[in-house]
């Protein structure tokens, strides 16, 4: 098995970024015709980029015949320039002041169960309930075993007794509608549950504040036409997404 010595990566690393900054140039020679070509290499979370993002952007080709894509989708943090990325899709506080961001939203999750459920089991009221319940953990790693939680005013990793685990969020969501426990999962995925009565929300003093959503560029990026189309499909897409409510 080859490997890459550290020379090497360091070289490939410079190497994608200069081609990078040459097709950047490539598509700046057209910036007087005003319309948008090139390639685009876009990131986001895995969850949100299935469900939302990846809509818009077909969305987005359909509406720029010039513009070809490369979209990651993946859970951990990125490195705008090092990976060559124009545009990401954040969720989370940023760390890196120096990039250009713009706030498209806030992503709540909360915590709840069917009415059967609750009607055996009981609605729990504190943390500590949570350890006479059966709960149902969506994680991509297989070892999930914890729900974030507001504890004593404070974000809090609370391990929890698994019932299900699932690394998709349809899941453990079906296991909440048939009455096998409580699911903590992304507003927007159970509100339509909560407001025909299938799902009950419950512990809602023990939510984390919703988490904000990101556009993320470099600055030099900012300055290519066809990443500002895409950060204005974005903010026209995604800013008007309510994650929030729930019945």
């Amino acid at each position: 098995m080859l490997a890459l010595t550290e020379a090497g990566r360091a070289y490939y690393e410079k190497a994608k970024r200069l081609l990078s900054e040459i097709d950047e140039l490539e598509s700046g020679l057209n910036t007087h015709s005003e319309i948008p070509t090139g390639k685009l290499s876009v990131s986001g979370p895995i969850l949100l980029g299935r469900v939302f993002m990846l809509p818009i952007l077909a969305k987005f080709l359909a509406e720029h015949p010039k513009i070809t894509l490369d979209v990651t989708l993946l859970d951990s943090q990125v490195n705008l320039i090092e990976e060559g990325i124009d545009i990401a899709v954040h969720v989370g506080e940023l760390v890196d002041s120096s990039l250009v961001v713009r706030k498209l939203g806030a992503l709540r999750w909360v915590f709840s169960a069917s009415p059967a459920y609750l009607s055996t089991k009981g609605i729990p009221q504190s943390v500590d309930d949570l350890e006479s319940h059966d709960c149902l953990v969506y994680g991509l790693q297989s070892l999930s075993s914890d729900w974030q939680m507001l504890v004593a005013g404070k974000p809090t990793r609370v391990q929890v007794p698994v019932r299900m685990r699932s690394n998709t969020l349809d899941g453990v969501v079906a296991g909440a509608l048939e009455g096998a426990g409580i699911v903590y999962a992304p507003a927007w995925a159970v509100a339509d549950h909560v407001e025909a009565g299938r799902l009950q929300v419950v512990l809602r003093d023990f939510e984390v504040p919703p988490r904000p959503i990101y556009a993320v560029l470099s600055h030099h990026r900012l300055m290519a036409m066809k990443v500002r189309a895409l950060l204005d499909c974005f903010v026209e897409n995604l800013a008007k997404i309510d994650f929030n409510s729930v019945p």
